[in-house]
């Protein structure tokens, strides 16, 4: 009798699970309209962020209802994509009950990406294509004050409580904002939207226009100079000269549930994770040491560096040269896709210089993806500055951040409608999977015969040491009583990037704690992967077959990924 009901149980806790993770996603949709926007289904409110100390409050009681609500769905019978559906549930809402119970939201971001850069982000894939798009965009830039707003109250409540924030992170925090400030309203990229729109000159779109620019200068930079004022007349005050997050209230079990957060590994310790990154820092050590000899600099690693860094040929005379650079390297690349994905998404990306008032203190290039409504492309973002992307970069700049990189596996993510839309819109929330995916197709650019000089394989090899150096300076910052200097030091010795990247990068770990650890633990993991598949099924393996079934998992956690791929083996075994 117990087997004859078994189907049917569990028939109704997969019901049960498709009920819950619905309505987590409609509780995100609200609480989160970024991400809702990013899925193509905004709300019909006009905010975009939701920020305020008491949202916070809100989003972690809610959450601890869905969890014990999960806790009733037991997962005896259920098929793998429920199992999986139900551990990432089971994460997310446990992330937000800790994320709020370690008072993270009373440490918000201000570097390199701060309040100004997210709502940067979001005008960058806004869409003007008639007067009700236009009117939208407005409404929305109108709620941007309030947010910034919000921010302060987590910063002031942070400080009441004895939060700290480092002056290695102040300084330049400030600087960012200040740049985000100036200028002229439709210089702005708040106002961009309506400069790229195709549908400028109707009288309906213009009226709009007219009324964000007034948004923009009345409202929203305001704002943004409030915010400063702040930082400036209350926090810099109370500035700490200590960078450990753990410095702070609460600080080791903050810095505990990022690494877990960012690593997607519930076993991750710093202490692990410091040892690894020395390893891996001795393994590309010797590697590098073999290109610098096969460049003509045997044993002078150093050497080999300083004639990279000061030979004018890797470095373009210009941000439009570099762009343009970029672009033909991304085209190349797309050319040779079909041999090693069997899909590819529907829609493409373009490539574009990042504003020079914030390429001085952003990494060389990001990813910006494209909405899931399809209304613009995703945006590989390449500095202005060509010091900070020289040619031997070009090709694992191009592969991480576009495609088969960033860009093409969030815009396949955003395609998998037969995943709950929690799975496939929360890409952001699994940082390990998606770095260690785009790190992975730095080296894929082998296979693809990319790397055709020496000085192209030490780059590809010196973006890895710099994810490698991150396990170590990371975790040595924040657990091990590392000084600024002490990274900054570390870092130069192995890398060769400029001194004012470096103390950019080490600065970002200080402000963003435990945030840089994902990209190379993630790489580790596909590679791992990709070595278990091949010699499993020797002959049989298939690139492209392998590649399309990483791409089908959505947006994983490490060890759900592991899972998901020895399911695929098993099957591809039979």
């Amino acid at each position: 009798m117990a087997e004859a009901l078994q189907p049917a149980l569990s028939a109704a806790r997969s019901a049960a699970l498709a009920d819950l993770a619905e309505r987590f996603w409609q509780f995100q949709r609200h609480e989160f309209p970024l991400t809702a926007l990013l899925a193509g289904q905004p709300n019909d409110d006009p905010a975009m962020f939701r920020e305020a100390p008491a949202d916070f409050d809100r989003r972690a009681h809610a959450a601890a209802a869905m969890q014990a609500e999960l806790a009733r769905i037991a997962v005896d019978g259920l098929a793998l994509q429920d199992r999986i559906t139900h551990r990432l549930l089971q994460r997310e809402l446990g992330d937000l009950c800790e994320a709020h119970a370690t008072r993270s939201h009373l440490k918000p971001w201000l570097l390199p990406v701060g309040p100004e850069f997210n709502t940067v982000f979001f005008a960058n894939m806004a869409h003007v294509g008639d007067e009700a798009s236009a009117a939208r965009h407005a409404d929305r830039l109108a709620t941007l004050p309030a947010f910034f707003g919000d921010v302060q109250a987590c910063l002031k409540a942070g400080l009441d409580q004895g939060v700290r924030i480092p002056r290695a992170v102040l300084a330049p925090a400030l600087g960012n904002l200040r740049g985000a400030v100036g200028g002229a309203a439709e210089s702005t990229p708040w106002f961009g939207p309506f400069k790229r729109s195709a549908a400028a000159s109707r009288a309906g779109v213009q009226q709009q226009a007219d009324r964000a620019r007034t948004v923009i200068e009345r409202e929203i930079q305001p704002a943004l100079r409030a915010l400063a004022a702040f930082i400036e007349g209350e926090l810099r005050p109370a500035v700490r000269e200590t960078i450990a997050c753990t410095e702070d209230p609460q600080g080791a079990a903050f810095y505990a549930f990022w690494v877990r957060h960012f690593t997607t590994d519930a076993a991750a310790t710093p202490e692990a994770i410091h040892a690894l990154g020395l390893s891996e820092v001795a393994r590309l050590e010797a590697e590098i040491a073999e290109v610098a000899a096969q460049a003509g600099h045997a044993g002078d690693v150093a050497g080999y560096r300083e004639f990279l860094a000061r030979d004018p040929r890797f470095y373009a005379p210009s941000a439009e040269v570099l762009r343009e650079r970029a672009q033909i390297v991304s085209k190349t690349i797309d050319g040779l896709l079909p041999a090693f994905f069997g899909r590819l998404p529907r829609i493409s990306y373009g490539v574009q210089s990042i504003p020079a008032a914030l390429s001085e203190r952003m990494p060389p290039a990001y990813a910006q993806p494209n909405p899931a409504d399809g209304k613009s492309a995703g945006t590989y973002w390449i500095s202005s500055l060509p010091a900070k992307a020289p040619s031997y970069l070009h090709v694992p700049l191009a592969l991480h951040e576009g495609w088969p990189g960033h860009l093409m596996h969030m815009a396949l993510m955003q395609e998998l409608t037969e995943l709950p839309a929690f799975r496939r819109a929360n890409f952001s929330k699994y940082s390990a999977f998606l770095e260690g995916w785009a790190l992975y197709c730095e080296t894929l650019g082998i296979e693809m015969g990319l790397y055709e000089t020496p000085h192209q394989h030490f780059g590809r090899l010196d973006m890895e040491m710099w994810r490698a150096c991150r396990l170590v300076v990371d975790t040595g910052i924040h657990t091990r009583g590392w000084r600024r200097e002490q990274a900054i030091d570390y870092m130069l010795a192995h890398l060769s990037l400029s001194r004012v990247t470096v103390e950019g990068e080490v600065d970002r770990y200080i402000a963003m704690p435990a945030q840089a650890l994902g990209y190379q633990l993630g790489n580790l993991k596909f590679r791992e992967l990709r070595a278990r598949a091949e010699q499993r099924l020797g002959g049989r393996f298939d690139i492209r077959s392998y590649h399309d079934q990483l791409m089908a998992a959505g947006p994983v956690t490490l060890p759900v990924l592991d899972e998901v791929v020895e399911d695929w083996l098993q099957g591809q075994e039979h």
